[in-house]
C-alpha cells in the first residue's frame, strides 16, 4: 500500500498545509468537500499542489516531520520544481 505526503494550497503562495495518507485522492476530496472541521476547511485550503509517493508508512511519516520543519520558501521551492504553475494535480488522481 502506497503512503503519500502531500501540500495544499489556497492559491498560489498562499496559505499551505501538509499532511500524509495512505489513500491521496480520498483524503484530498475530504478536504475539497470541507467534510472536516479544521484548518483546511477555516482557511479554504484545499488545492493539491505537490506530494511525494512512499512504500512505507514510517517514511512518510518521518518525510512529513522533516518537510514541516523546513521554512516557507523551501517549500514553495518543492512545490515550484515539481508543479511550477501550482495547478490543482487532484485531477489527476481522481
Amino acid at each position: 500500500m502506497p503512503y503519500f505526503v502531500y501540500l495544499l494550497a489556497r492559491k498560489k503562495d498562499g496559505t499551505l498545509y501538509l499532511g500524509v495518507t495512505s489513500d491521496l485522492a480520498r483524503r484530498v476530496h475530504e478536504h475539497k468537500s470541507k467534510q472536516t472541521i479544521g484548518f483546511t476547511s477555516r482557511y479554504d485550503v484545499d488545492r493539491l499542489v505537490w506530494y511525494e509517493e512512499f512504500e512505507w508508512v514510517n517514511e512518510a511519516i518521518d518525510r512529513e516531520k522533516r518537510v514541516k520543519k523546513w521554512r516557507r520558501a523551501w517549500k514553495i521551492k518543492l512545490i515550484e520544481d515539481m508543479n511550477p504553475e501550482w495547478a490543482d494535480l487532484y485531477e489527476g488522481l481522481a
